[in-house]
């Protein structure tokens, strides 16, 4: 078994409302960390506990991202999605990418705070922040948090561009503050869309909204004046690539103005805990899914180089991308070039603004 493997276990017992099946240890510990009085294990509810980020603006070189900096709120993901390429990140907190990643999450409650220090310091070079690049925005604790509200308002205060990607319908929450960014040209949305089945989406985005909360989410943000494009992602080869041509059209009588698409990425331990998804849910289709998948990754079940990871490669990538291009044409998506955000209207905080609490927070006190 190669290293950061989840090995594929037969009649995993399905957790309610979760996506991953097992709870594998973090790749980088042979044993799993006691989350609370002693107990290891998956959490039968969610758990989401405080962080002090010591930098909340994260910065990448990745050619095949088309941004420079991002900011996630939180740490693991409710929403479960069993596909979900951001697992393997909670292994950096020695815990599980399966059903810890879901059920065990943090906040960063000084999150406007940072900031708005580092927006203020003096060599600060401002250029569009994506928020939720790897973990949603807008997944359910936000309703309690209201983390991602706070970046916003920091950004309507120093009149910072920002774009947001999510599949949370909580997202409408904040037109009032979203329309007002995006009357200066400084916002965009991006919904991601993954099928308009319902059972599909039940087993394997269990807490994302349906796909009807994101259709009416990208009809109300349209008509605020707010852009907003479309990610159809991840497409799963044998299982969603089907609804291609579906989603996209309604997406565009939803109003979104354009749309890109992903192939499936399975790094490290998602590879075994999507085919433990697999095997539970579609059984028939596995081994079918699969196949494809790997005739998209040169034979293997992911392929993490640039270039290739998103787009993948061979036969059925590139008639994927022949069909989505022919689609988005005829529906006159991706039709104008995309606007490039202000920054010129960016105004630094004040140096001066203090965080209202500064109190250090245990993870795991």
């Amino acid at each position: 078994m190669a290293k950061g493997e989840v090995p594929i276990i037969a009649q995993q017992a399905h957790h309610r409302g979760r996506g991953a099946l097992s709870n594998a240890p973090s790749r980088y510990q042979g044993t799993a960390v006691a989350w609370d009085d002693g107990v290891i294990g998956p959490s039968p509810v969610t758990e989401c506990r405080a962080v002090t980020a010591r930098s909340i603006i994260s910065r990448n070189r990745s050619p095949d991202l088309p941004f420079s900096q991002s900011i996630n709120p939180y740490q693991g993901c409710e929403h479960g999605c069993a596909y979900c390429y951001a697992r393997p990140t909670h292994a950096y907190l020695d815990l599980s990418p399966g059903l810890d990643f879901e059920t065990r999450l943090t906040y960063k409650h000084n999150a406007a705070d940072q900031l708005r220090q580092e927006l203020a310091k003096p060599g600060y070079r401002c250029e569009s922040i994506t928020i939720g690049a790897n973990t949603d925005p807008y997944q359910p604790v936000e309703k309690e948090h209201r983390i991602t509200r706070q970046i916003l308002e920091v950004a309507c205060e120093t009149r910072h561009p920002v774009a947001l990607i999510t599949k949370g319908a909580l997202v409408t929450r904040d037109i009032d503050l979203l329309s007002d960014l995006a009357r200066d040209g400084l916002c965009s949305v991006i919904i991601s869309v993954t099928t308009l089945d319902a059972d599909l989406k039940r087993a394997m985005e269990p807490r994302a909204a349906s796909a009807a909360a994101r259709l009416s989410a990208i009809s109300e943000l349209s008509s605020a004046g707010v852009p907003v494009s479309v990610l159809f992602a991840p497409v799963i080869p044998g299982l969603n690539d089907s609804e291609m041509e579906a989603i996209l059209q309604a997406v565009a009588a939803a109003g979104a103005a354009a749309a890109a698409m992903q192939l499936l990425r399975l790094p490290l331990e998602v590879a075994g805990l999507f085919q433990e998804w697999l095997q539970q849910h579609y059984p028939l289709k596995a081994a079918h899914v699969m196949s494809l998948v790997r005739q998209c990754r040169g034979g293997r079940d992911n392929d993490s180089r640039f270039g290739q990871r998103m787009r993948g490669q061979g036969p059925f990538a590139e008639l994927l991308a022949q069909r989505f291009r022919v689609a988005c044409r005829r529906l006159g998506l991706n039709a104008g070039e995309p606007r490039a955000q202000r920054t010129d209207l960016f105004r630094p905080p004040s140096r001066s603004a203090r965080p209202n609490d500064s109190r250090q927070i245990d993870l795991f006190g």
